[in-house]
C-alpha cells in the first residue's frame, strides 16, 4: 500500500482536487478490476475511452481517478487528478507505486521489425548461462529467471509491467531483457522504464493497419530513443539505412554493428548448413547454431550488447557457440525419407525474404523449396500481395494458406495475395485454406532432400477464426504427418 502523494511526485498534474494524503490499494485503467481505494487511470484507448467509466470505478471503490478531463457529475470522498496524457501518466504511475523496479535492473529494450523476440530471448539466455538471475518479457513467453509467465503481447500494459520488474528485483534479477513494440511506444506503456540500454534491429513495412504510413512507423520507434537517459546506450544496426535516423536526437551514448559496413562490432558468415554457420564475430571465429544473415545480425546485436553491458568478449563468444535457437525462428525437422521442414515466425515481407535467402543460399540445385504461407486477418493488408509475390519469386512452389483469419474470410485474404503474384509464377501456386490440409500436401509433393518452409506462425500454438483460438502448432502438425507418411 502506498501514499497517494508519494506516488503523484512522478507526475506532472495540471489540477488536483481532494485530499492526496490517502492510501493507495492498487493502480488500475481498467475499471472491471478496481478494488476498494485503488487509484484509476482513466485512458484513451483505440476502442474505448476509460473517461465513459469514471462512475463505474468510483462506484466499485476506486478513490482516486487520473484523467484528462473531469467529469460534470461530482463525486464526494474522491481525489481527481487531471494530467495532459493519462496513458503517460499511467506508466509513470505505476513505475512510482511498484518503487521503481526498472531502476534496480539493468534493463535493456530491443525494437524493431524483425528479430526481436530472438534478441531478448538469447540475452535472457546468455546471461543466466554466465550466473547471474535474469528476466524476460517477449512475444513467446515472459520470465522472473526461470519462473514462466506466459505473455499476451509483446509488451505488456504498464502495470503488469512493472509489476513483473518489481517481482524480478525482489526475486534478485540483475538484468531484464524485453521487446519493445511501436504500439508500446505510440501507446506510452514504457513510460517511466529506466532503459539501461536499448538495440535497434531494422526496420520494414509492418503495422500500418495501425500506424496508417511508414514514416509515421519510423518516427515512433525513433521516440524510444528520443527519450534515453545520457547514461544509456543505445546499439543500432547501421546496415538499415533508418537505424542512423532512429539516434538523430538521443542522449544516450551510441554503438553501431554491421554485417555489410564498418561498424563497432562487426561479423561475418565464413560458412552455412541447415545445422548452423560459421560467423566471424570482432575477427574472432565461432560456431552457433543459427541460419542465415538475419541470424547473423541477431547474434552480433547479442554480443555487442553483452560487451557493452560489461562482459568480457570470450565468455560471450563461447557461451553463444552452445546456444539454440528460440522456438519457431528457423527450427528445423527432418521426415524419415530426408524431406526437411523449417518453421519460421516470418509474418512480413522482409522476414520472409530473409528465410527464403538463408533456405536458398544453402540447399543444392537439385532441391526444391516449396513455401507455405498466409496472412493475418485484420492486420495491414498492403503486405498480402508482397509476401505472396517474395514467396513465388525465391520458391518453386507455394501454397497460400490461412493463418490467423481472425474475423476475415481467409479465402478473400488468399486472394489479396494473388494479387502480387505475376503470371508467370501464378504457375507455381496452389491455394488450400486449411492450415493442415496445406502442410499435409507439401508433404505429399515433397521428394528427398526437398525443403518445406512453414511461414507466419512460429511458436503460436493457436488459429484464431471468428474470435475464437482453436489449438493449432505447426510444428505439432509437421511432426505428425512425417510419422503419418514415413514411418
Amino acid at each position: 500500500m502506498k501514499i497517494l502523494s508519494d506516488i503523484l511526485k512522478s507526475l506532472k498534474v495540471t489540477q488536483v482536487t481532494g485530499n492526496i494524503e490517502i492510501p493507495v490499494t492498487a493502480i488500475e485503467f481498467d475499471s472491471r478490476k478496481v478494488v476498494l481505494s485503488c487509484l484509476f487511470v482513466a485512458t484513451k484507448g483505440t476502442q474505448v475511452d476509460g473517461h465513459d467509466y469514471i462512475e463505474m470505478a468510483v462506484e466499485k471503490g476506486a478513490k482516486t481517478i487520473v484523467c484528462e478531463s473531469l467529469p460534470s457529475k461530482q463525486f464526494s470522498e474522491v481525489v481527481f487528478v487531471k494530467v495532459e496524457n493519462s496513458l503517460k501518466a499511467l506508466g509513470q504511475l505505476a513505475s512510482a507505486y511498484y518503487d521503481n523496479p526498472s531502476s534496480k535492473l539493468k534493463l535493456v529494450g530491443v525494437t524493431g521489425t524483425n528479430g526481436k523476440t530472438t534478441t531478448v530471448t538469447l540475452l535472457y539466455n546468455l546471461v543466466r548461462k554466465l550466473g547471474y538471475k535474469a528476466g524476460l518479457l517477449s512475444t513467446v513467453r515472459n520470465y522472473i529467471d526461470d519462473q514462466v509467465i506466459e505473455a499476451t503481447h509483446t509488451t505488456p500494459d504498464a502495470v503488469q509491467m512493472n509489476k513483473l520488474m518489481k517481482q524480478m528485483a525482489d526475486y534478485g534479477c540483475e538484468y531484464c531483457f524485453m521487446e519493445v513494440s511501436s504500439h508500446a511506444i505510440d501507446q506510452y506503456r514504457i513510460a517511466g522504464l529506466d532503459f539501461a540500454g536499448t538495440i535497434f534491429t531494422n526496420i520494414t513495412h509492418d503495422h500500418l493497419d495501425y500506424h496508417k504510413t511508414f514514416a509515421e512507423y519510423i518516427k515512433v520507434k525513433k521516440k524510444f530513443f528520443d527519450d534515453l537517459k545520457q547514461e544509456s546506450f543505445a546499439l543500432i544496426n547501421t546496415d538499415d539505412k533508418n537505424g542512423s535516423v532512429m539516434v538523430q536526437n538521443t542522449k544516450a551514448k551510441v554503438k553501431n554493428y554491421a554485417v555489410r559496413s564498418a561498424a563497432d562490432f562487426k561479423a561475418k558468415i565464413i560458412e552455412s548448413h541447415f545445422e548452423g554457420s560459421m560467423l566471424s564475430i570482432d575477427n574472432t571465429d565461432v560456431w552457433t547454431y543459427f541460419v542465415g544473415r538475419f541470424n547473423a545480425y541477431n547474434v552480433l546485436a547479442v554480443y555487442a550488447c553483452a560487451v557493452l553491458l560489461g562482459f568480457e568478449k570470450d565468455e560471450v563468444l563461447t557461451a553463444l557457440s552452445d546456444m539454440k535457437p528460440v522456438e519457431g525462428r528457423f527450427e528445423t525437422f527432418r521426415s524419415q525419407n530426408g524431406i526437411t521442414a523449417v518453421v519460421d515466425y516470418a509474418h512480413t515481407p522482409d522476414a520472409l525474404l530473409n528465410v527464403l535467402n538463408a533456405i536458398n543460399q544453402i540447399r543444392n540445385d537439385d532441391q526444391e523449396l516449396i513455401t507455405i504461407v498466409g496472412a493475418g486477418g485484420d492486420r495491414d493488408k498492403t503486405k498480402r500481395p508482397e509476401m505472396a509475390r517474395i514467396a513465388t519469386e525465391h520458391s518453386d512452389k507455394v501454397i497460400l494458406t490461412s493463418d490467423n483469419p481472425r474475423s476475415e474470410d481467409p479465402n478473400l485474404i488468399i486472394e489479396d495475395m494473388k494479387v502480387g503474384v505475376d503470371t508467370e509464377n501464378k504457375k507455381k501456386l496452389l491455394s488450400i485454406v486449411n492450415r493442415k490440409e496445406s502442410i499435409r500436401t507439401a508433404c505429399l509433393l515433397a521428394k528427398k532432400g526437398d525443403i518445406i518452409l512453414v511461414a507466419g506462425k512460429g511458436h503460436e500454438t493457436y488459429q484464431e477464426i471468428i474470435g475464437i483460438k482453436h489449438h493449432f502448432d505447426d510444428r505439432e502438425v509437421i511432426e505428425q504427418i512425417f510419422n503419418e507418411l514415413y514411418n
